[in-house]
């Protein structure tokens, strides 16, 4: 989703809900407000929601508890296990942003921390993949680090190399993280309107409807 990145997971999936929860000081800034992040892609959500990159469950607790019909889609073979095992009552399927197949009429798309894995092009491909699946009304709601324009990136990149972040410098490089004009152009031209919202000094708030 793209693939090339699920192995990372194999790595993290001890610790990572350790480092959502702020106990990894490297990784704080990018993970402040996770439950209010989590708790604004679920109350923006409806009906039968696909869930991208399940990885622990987080999202998907919400999501339930919520009452929604969540269908999970998670390329990374043990994060799916650990989703299956903790929520027995949905599907939880092998899948990405991209490759993907769903049996059921969807309302809404959501992820968080998880476009970054697709290139830009590959965005637009997405969204507009997503858009075929979608009725008028139906939604995208994404949470992800974005930023306001390359500059900013950079900026932030050169931040957390001072600060001896390295590992979270070395996410921004790899990674095909993309600014807000960037997504608002994709999301258009796959017939969405979008608003953004900052929810913390990484992550913005993507809430896509289909027109």
């Amino acid at each position: 989703m793209g693939r090339e990145f699920v192995e990372i997971f194999d790595e993290w999936i001890d610790s990572y809900d350790a480092s959502v929860s702020g106990e990894d000081p490297e990784y704080r800034d990018v993970f402040d407000k996770y439950e209010d992040i989590l708790l604004a892609v679920t109350h923006k959500s409806f009906g039968t929601v696909v869930e991208f990159g399940t990885g622990t469950g987080n999202l998907t607790e919400k999501l339930i508890k919520a009452g929604y019909n969540v269908i999970g889609i998670e390329p990374n073979d043990a994060m799916r296990r650990v989703t299956a095992e903790r929520f027995p009552e949905i599907s939880v399927v092998d899948g990405d942003l991209l490759a993907f197949n769903v049996e059921y009429t969807i309302d809404t798309f959501v992820s968080t921390y998880v476009f970054h894995h697709l290139t830009d092009v590959e965005k637009g491909k997405a969204l507009k993949k997503y858009a075929s699946l979608l009725s008028t009304g139906g939604k995208i709601v994404f949470a992800d680090t974005i930023f306001m324009t390359e500059q900013a990136k950079i900026d932030q990149i050169e931040k957390e190399r001072s600060r001896g972040f390295n590992n979270v410098a070395d996410d921004l490089e790899r990674e095909y993280y993309t600014t807000i004009p960037v997504l608002e152009r994709a999301f258009k031209d796959a017939g969405f309107t979008v608003q953004f919202e900052r929810m913390n000094d990484y992550v913005w708030l993507m809430d896509a409807t289909k027109i």
